[in-house]
């Protein structure tokens, strides 16, 4: 269908998405650039797009962190999600060779300031999401070690790819092999120790 032949609202549906889009993308970019003054109004000046436009995407700046982080895993593949199950936990190639795809870019989020708070903008969203896929598996541990274990588990499942990359020389392949072990393991251990604490 071309796109004349569109109905009006697949058209206007079109326009906001791109216009998300070229939004996150210019917030990356600016923290390539290294700017620390990212706003609405600078956003707008970057891109061309209306400041009430901006605003009408992404409400303040957290959301505009949430967006580009959104966006992020968007650009290393459709399967580079926040997991729902034990599947996706252990499915770390789809990680971290998304991740060698747009290895500047990644590296940039995990290792500056901004990049930081672009991923603590979704904290919530990857404590849910996590706390979801490793529910069963560290349902009998008493609490706060049912909190460790998931946050190891969410350490594992995308942590490990900038220092095993930078200080080992290893690939995406590489680092999914040796990550999906390593969460096999846990998961192994955890449904063996039958509730008994971590340091047991």
């Amino acid at each position: 269908m071309t796109a004349d032949l569109q109905p009006a609202s697949t058209l206007r549906e079109q326009k906001k998405n791109d216009a998300r889009t070229k939004i996150a993308d210019a917030v990356i970019q600016m923290m390539a650039d290294g700017r620390t003054d990212i706003s609405h109004d600078v956003v707008a000046e970057v891109t061309g797009i209306s400041r009430r436009t901006v605003y009408r995407h992404f409400a303040d700046r957290e959301a505009l962190f949430s967006g580009a982080s959104t966006r992020v895993r968007e650009l290393a593949g459709n399967r580079v999600t926040f997991p729902s199950s034990e599947k996706d936990l252990l499915d770390t190639a789809a990680i971290y060779e998304g991740f060698d795809r747009i290895a500047p870019i990644v590296t940039l989020v995990r290792s500056t300031p901004q990049g930081r708070a672009m991923r603590k903008s979704q904290k919530l969203e990857r404590q849910e999401s996590y706390r979801a896929a490793t529910a069963d598996a560290v349902k009998d541990l008493p609490e706060p070690d049912r909190t460790l274990a998931t946050a190891m588990l969410q350490v594992l499942h995308t942590t490990p790819w900038l220092e095993m990359r930078d200080h080992w020389d290893l690939n995406g392949e590489q680092i999914a092999r040796a990550t999906a072990w390593a969460i096999r393991t846990l998961l192994n251990d955890l449904r063996t120790r039958k509730g008994k604490p971590l340091d047991q």
